[in-house]
């Protein structure tokens, strides 16, 4: 049985004795974040923050909601 192990750079903040300069690989590591995160804030992106907060009200309490749902339905189907 073999196991396939995938290392990935890992950013360190210790110098452990040596110049505290930054490696190719963590410069590159920090360009590829910082170029995800400026794709994130296109047009969408209050929608998207607005979303993620709805869902994570939601989830929190979700069998409030589902009560609270339940009641709208009952409601709107009694008015309408």
């Amino acid at each position: 049985m073999s196991k396939t192990i995938i290392l990935k750079s890992r950013w360190s903040t210790a110098s452990f004795g040596d110049a505290a300069d930054t490696s190719p690989l963590e410069l590159s590591a920090l360009g590829a974040h910082l170029e995800l995160c400026q794709r994130s804030h296109g047009r969408l992106f209050f929608l998207q923050c607005a979303a993620q907060t709805m869902h994570g009200f939601v989830v929190g309490r979700f069998v409030t909601t589902v009560v609270v749902v339940a009641l709208l339905i009952g409601v709107l189907s009694l008015v309408l």
